[in-house]
């Protein structure tokens, strides 16, 4: 097994694919339209898959989507006194 690599760029941005000038897909689409319809929010239709990336997580910061969702802290097991 090989080991990870921690030096690796968490995520390439959308402006720097190489596809991200290609239509944006179906999924990213229908994402698209529940978010913006949380924000109340228009999606335009022609939205290449960098742009709609880009919306994406505009939209995903605007209604809180997509965030990881703060794990409550474990009490501590409280020692008897002796």
């Amino acid at each position: 097994m090989s080991a990870k690599n921690t030096n690796a760029p968490a995520a390439k941005d959308p402006a720097e694919w190489v596809t991200g000038d290609e239509p944006m897909t179906g999924p990213q689409e229908s994402y698209l339209h529940t978010l913006a319809r949380e924000a109340g929010a228009e999606v335009p239709a022609d939205l290449t898959k960098a742009e709609a990336s880009e919306k994406i997580e505009e939209l995903q910061e605007e209604t809180g989507r997509g965030k990881p969702a703060a794990r409550p802290r474990k009490a501590s097991p409280r020692k008897k006194a002796s």
